[in-house]
């Protein structure tokens, strides 16, 4: 029950904070552009929730992703003032927000293959599920980085919002270093206690299938 009202909550604070960001967005299309992966996200964990529910780690993770995308769909990703502030505290030539965006790009892909690798049975824990967790990110990473130039190539300058450059010409390859560093932060960091809510998950599921 305390776990469904977590998720309830989760839940809920992302669709506030979705609705709030909607109504005055610095550029709507941009918005509409950042906010798409909860747009679609969304109705697939609902949907899987309760044949497929994922851990507790990876729905937090995927709530926190969602607010980055969100505030920086509401402000642009080089308007966040929270980017502002790292800037001025780190004496940085650009805000940085967008790669927060990035690094959780890694993160949160990378937790979710790993998740289906192990509780599918096409893996069990080891250097190659954590292997190809890594790809599984950097692939993503990749994607974005093509739906980011189809975008500019459709939308022209009115693109730049989206893509957040900030004239910086290394910006795709630090996008995907960020996203790497979020996957390898899932694979080494975060391992462990993945594991032991997965074993607490099939635990679980066995128990509600034996009627116990």
């Amino acid at each position: 029950m305390q776990q469904n009202v977590l998720y309830t909550v989760l839940g809920l604070t992302v669709l506030l904070a979705l609705i709030v960001s909607g109504i005055a967005p610095y550029d709507h299309a941009t918005w509409l552009l950042e906010v798409s992966p909860v747009l679609l996200a969304a109705p697939v964990l609902l949907l899987s929730y309760r044949r497929f529910p994922l851990t507790r780690l990876l729905y937090l993770l995927i709530a926190f992703h969602a607010l980055v995308l969100i505030l920086g769909g509401a402000y642009t990703y080089a308007r966040v003032p929270l980017g502002f502030w790292l800037q001025d505290l780190f004496d940085l030539q650009r805000n940085p927000y967008d790669k927060l965006g990035h690094l959780m790009q890694g993160l949160v892909p990378a937790l979710l293959a790993r998740e289906i690798l192990v509780r599918l049975r096409f893996l069990g824990p080891g250097a190659m599920l954590g292997f190809l967790s890594l790809c599984v990110a950097l692939a993503f990473s990749a994607f974005y980085e093509m739906i980011e130039w189809w975008v500019a190539l459709i939308a022209g300058q009115g693109a730049e919002e989206f893509l957040g450059t900030q004239g910086d010409p290394w910006d795709t390859q630090s996008d995907m270093l960020m996203a790497l560093l979020g996957a390898g932060v899932s694979v080494i960091g975060l391992a462990r206690i993945q594991d032991r809510q997965i074993a607490a998950l099939t635990d679980r599921g066995k128990r509600q299938a034996d009627g116990t």
